[in-house]
């Protein structure tokens, strides 16, 4: 039988209730992306002044998780001290299962090529398919097993976890619905994601997929290496873009299930699965910063021009992985979320350009205010490093000749992973029945208007 237990301390925690009024028991927050949380479900469970204690409270196990290396700058370190029925090390042997459609780096299905790519939504499933079996990779780059780069996959999505949880020991897991909520219990509590909203479980950590609208679908970042943090804001000054209170970590919240679980582990680029007779969500209490969180995009503080010229793209960036490059990033988070449109004497969709970064682009919802057509939520593109693009003839007719008054540009939310390497795609992804073969034809007709 199933039991869950969420009776003890919550340490500044915030009511499920406020996230669009979702009843569900044990979703409380805490707020504050990178703090040092802590929580306990059973008053006393949670050890005072020491981390290992000779006997951890209530009979439980002291565990330690780092998801960066022990001797990492402080700053940088993030790791979590675990108290849990039954340590992570209790477990059978792990073996091989099938990946699906799930593809890690380095890619090698195709040859890099320069072409501008986009699809259409990926179809819903056909069979009872959960998150897991669900994942349908884009394209990455990097190399799974250095730790470095990204892979982009869709999701889509129509059965729970109840049995299964996951976790992927390659990277982090950047979650962004499209379509329908998704209810995570993570080994460290409860969180909730609907469109709009992303959420982001750190590498290591186990979780399970819930699906409280019956269905869903959306994209994942994974990110192979340094974890996602929030960007400098360099002379923005101390406040913009997205604030840290915004960002929400779980309470502990756990289950004492003693019942057959499949739990697939994600190593190497490959799945694999062991068979528990006990769920790995038994977290009675826990403190630290390597913990999941879940962002409504809505909040995103998003700073423009009010002078002239559309600034460039990284002023929308919510998260960032850096590299060994001072502002070179190995993967960002943008959005394009709801803002205003005031330049004086200036072209205010996005500019044709080309870029060093590569970009790979989804839409939430509604429309993308450099695309009249073609690019609808739940599509894609993908703009390697140098690929020209920008908008098409349509957008740039209407805001060329535009009357330039304060306008609101709230129709749409889209969001665009880049990333300092091009993505190479899979070859089910250039060969997939939603892709739409003649995107380049959006540029066409952009006549010569050059008059000496």
């Amino acid at each position: 039988m199933k039991v869950t237990q969420d009776t003890g301390k919550r340490n500044t925690a915030i009511e499920g209730a406020q996230v669009r009024g979702t009843q569900e028991p044990g979703l409380l927050y805490s707020p504050g992306f990178g703090n040092e949380h802590s929580s306990e479900a059973v008053p006393g469970a949670l050890p005072v002044g020491r981390n290992a204690p000779q006997r951890a409270p209530l009979g439980l196990y002291a565990e330690q998780l780092s998801g960066t290396a022990f001797t990492e700058p402080r700053a940088h370190n993030r790791r979590s001290w675990l108290y849990r029925i039954r340590p992570s090390a209790a477990h059978p042997p792990f073996r091989r299962i099938p990946n699906g459609a799930l593809r890690s780096a380095p890619f090698h299905d195709v040859e890099p090529d320069p072409n501008r790519l986009r699809w259409g939504p990926l179809p819903p499933p056909t069979e009872p398919t959960d998150f897991v079996q669900g994942l349908v990779t884009v394209g990455g780059n990097g190399d799974v097993l250095r730790r470095e780069g990204i892979a982009i996959h869709w999701y889509a999505a129509n059965r729970s976890m109840d049995t299964r949880v996951f976790s992927s020991s390659d990277g982090e897991f950047l979650i962004v619905p499209q379509q329908g909520a998704l209810l995570l219990r993570t080994e460290l509590g409860l969180l909730r994601a609907e469109p709009g909203h992303v959420a982001l479980i750190p590498r290591g950590i186990r979780f399970r997929v819930e699906l409280p609208d019956g269905a869903a679908g959306g994209y994942v970042c994974e990110n192979y290496g340094r974890p996602f943090q929030l960007p400098d804001l360099g002379p923005i000054g101390a406040n913009g873009l997205a604030n840290a209170r915004d960002f929400l970590a779980p309470v502990a919240f756990f289950e004492d299930r003693d019942e057959d679980t499949e739990v697939v582990n994600k190593f190497g680029g490959n799945l694999w699965a062991a068979d528990y007779d006990h769920s790995p969500l038994n977290v009675v209490a826990w403190h630290g910063n390597h913990v999941p969180y879940v962002y409504d995009l809505r909040r995103f503080n998003v700073l423009g021009s009010i002078s002239y010229d559309h600034p460039d793209p990284s002023i929308f960036t919510v998260l960032t992985s850096p590299s060994d490059t001072p502002g070179l990033a190995g993967a960002d988070f943008v959005v394009f979320a709801p803002r205003w449109l005031v330049g004086e004497d200036t072209f205010r969709p996005p500019y044709f350009h080309r870029n060093v970064m590569s970009e790979f682009m989804g839409l939430i919802e509604g429309a993308y205010d450099a695309k009249a057509e073609g690019f609808v939520p739940g599509g894609a593109s993908l703009h390697n490093m140098m690929s020209a693009h920008g908008p098409d003839r349509a957008t740039f007719e209407r805001a060329s000749d535009a009357e330039l008054v304060p306008r609101k540009v709230d129709d749409g939310l889209a969001f665009m992973f880049e990333t300092r390497w091009p993505v190479v795609p899979t070859g089910s992804a250039l060969t997939a029945g939603h892709r739409q073969v003649g995107y380049d034809r959006v540029w066409e007709g952009l006549e010569r208007n050059f008059r000496p």
